[in-house]
């Protein structure tokens, strides 16, 4: 009798939390392109991020010279183009076909950070030259950056499309559950368990990592201090990206423990939250340390900040997702699916 006992509440033990919902953890996001993009840029942008830090470790930038770096940036940034293009296109093709959507994630690949980061551009720009600052580009550079885009940017990025397309033949999903046609209900949470407050929670601690080393950044770029210590930034990127990885795995056990399966844009906005603290610091700095005043100054640090958080939320949303993606893969393949 205790035998039977024991053996019925493993068996109710074994039925609880996230393996009850082992039918619907793989179901696909909505607004599987868009997703799927998403994470193509944030793996260019993390490529790019890495090439930079690395020539910068190799004291390839003078510290004094700025335009240097920023011209190395969008070099890199349409060198880099083809990682976008490949890894958006072999994701979608994977999960879902070589049959399917593929070119409308290829679009949104090649726009989702370029359109933005255009319009911010053009009107900072237009705020430049209504000042009469030397802060404003002139038209052939303008032409310039334009002509590397449409010649180099969307044919790398097509060419990295058609190559993840074809790597992903053969090649299925193939996850180790069995996905259910129809989703199961998500029971509800309490408020320190659902979207917001884990955000939240995922967004602070990586923050919390790199807050000293962003204070010498914001110097130096808005500032007039020198920034040379790359290798300490190095170690200090490489401290983000473990910390969010670390972080969203655990989120997500969380979120599939409360039988809630949906988890692949949440682990997304877990890994970018990062970004909306970054943008929340910009305002401390500004009004506490800057010293900057002004529309025209105001309007730059802003704006372009906020395209520098968005970046860094397109990439650590990506290193989150990733990370989840190798966890959730890993014990669900360790459990016996129906």
């Amino acid at each position: 009798r205790y035998m039977q006992q024991a053996d019925l509440e493993g068996e109710e033990e074994e039925e609880t939390g996230w393996k009850l919902v082992h039918g619907d953890v793989f179901r696909l996001p909505p607004a599987l392109p868009g997703f799927c993009a998403f994470v193509g840029t944030g793996a260019q942008l993390f490529s790019l991020i890495i090439f930079l830090l690395l020539l910068a470790v190799m004291n390839l930038f003078y510290p004094g010279n700025r335009g240097a770096m920023y011209t190395a940036a969008i070099v890199l940034y349409a060198l880099t183009a083809g990682t976008a293009g490949f890894v958006s296109a072999h994701l979608y093709c994977r999960l879902v076909g070589p049959e399917g959507r593929w070119a409308l994630t290829l679009v949104l690949s090649a726009t989702l950070f370029p359109v933005p980061l255009l319009l911010m551009f053009v009107f900072l720009n237009t705020v430049a030259i209504g000042y009469g600052s030397q802060a404003a580009l002139p038209f052939g550079t303008i032409l310039v950056i334009l002509v590397i885009w449409t010649l180099v940017t969307l044919p790398l990025t097509v060419i990295g499309g058609i190559l993840g397309r074809n790597a992903a033949k053969g090649r299925d999903f193939d996850p180790p559950c069995r996905t259910n046609k129809i989703a199961r209900e998500v029971p509800p949470a309490v408020w320190y368990r659902q979207g917001p407050c884990q955000v939240f929670m995922a967004g602070f601690l990586p923050f919390s990592a790199i807050y000293i080393e962003l204070h010498y950044i914001f110097a130096s770029v808005w500032g007039h201090k020198l920034y040379t210590l790359y290798g300490i930034l190095l170690i200090a990127f490489l401290m983000l990206v473990i910390v969010t990885a670390f972080i969203t795995v655990a989120l997500t056990y969380f979120q599939l423990a409360i039988e809630d399966h949906r988890w692949w844009w949440r682990s997304f906005f877990s890994g970018g939250a990062t970004g909306l603290f970054v943008y929340t610091y910009c305002f401390f700095y500004y009004f506490g340390r800057s010293g900057m005043f002004g529309f025209l100054q105001t309007s730059f640090f802003f704006g372009y900040m906020l395209i520098a958080s968005y970046a860094a939320f397109i990439m650590l949303g990506t290193i989150g997702f990733a990370s989840s993606l190798v966890f959730v893969r890993r014990i669900y393949r360790a459990i016996k699916c129906d």
